[in-house]
């Protein structure tokens, strides 16, 4: 990967994690009850996962895959969830459990990466 990738996915981590502080606060103070704690909170959790594994896998095929992986899984839990809470349809029927299927093989993967480096 070149630094342009890498500083790529750690400016993504970051708008993660803003994005998982904006949902929460919609979810404390707009929309309570819809979901949108669960969507902040899977954002906030794998930003700085993100983060850290661009600085220590990003350079490695199968981190990188792992790391796309988790802005992709988390994208799509809290995008469904977040379209949802406001009335604007959703992603795709199985979005959630699609997310979160990734995030999961995201994780086996990123430990693969870890013991393959």
């Amino acid at each position: 990967m070149t630094v342009i990738h890498l500083q790529i996915l750690i400016a993504l981590g970051c708008l993660m994690g803003a994005a998982g502080v904006a949902l929460l606060a919609m979810g404390a103070h707009s929309k309570p009850g819809a979901g949108l704690e669960s969507a902040g909170s899977m954002l906030l959790f794998h930003a700085p996962a993100v983060m850290a594994a661009t600085f220590v896998l990003g350079g490695f095929p199968l981190g990188f895959i792992a790391i796309a992986g988790f802005i992709l899984g988390a994208g799509l839990f809290a995008g469904d969830i977040a379209l949802r809470a406001y009335g604007r349809g959703r992603l795709f029927r199985y979005a959630p459990p699609a997310g979160g299927v990734i995030l999961i093989a995201s994780w086996v993967l990123l430990a693969l990466a870890a013991l393959l480096i």
